[in-house]
């Protein structure tokens, strides 16, 4: 006699169902998915005067309703409900302020050459 998984007991049992569509199409489908609901991602960033310096210290996943931040040493985890909630965490006295920054690719900075 075979055992299945334990964990078989929670989840019903799709053997005898038809697959829905093609490989291709489901994974097409799936990466649909991944794209339209994909977390937002965004960085804390501690800016040190006006405009003298700054710094990463915390990044996040914004979702729908709530957001996931990690500080950089991965020393602090917050769950929140809004990615402007950390501000205050990463705000020091009246001369560190914390601002949020969305992700934008298009901003990177492109690699140096060898020419």
């Amino acid at each position: 006699m075979t055992l299945g998984d334990p964990l078989d007991a929670f989840v019903n049992d799709p053997s005898g169902l038809p697959p829905l569509c093609g490989e291709a199409k489901f994974a097409a489908s799936l990466e649909g998915m991944v794209a339209d609901f994909a977390p937002r991602l965004f960085a804390v960033v501690q800016e040190y005067g006006d405009r003298i310096d700054g710094r990463i210290a915390a990044w996040g996943m914004a979702f729908d309703g709530r957001a996931d931040v990690v500080s950089v040493n991965g020393g602090l985890r917050m769950g929140l409900t809004a990615p402007e909630d950390a501000l205050r965490s990463f705000a020091v006295g009246s001369h560190i302020k914390a601002r949020l920054v969305w992700f934008n690719p298009d901003a990177a900075t492109p690699p140096v050459g060898d020419d």
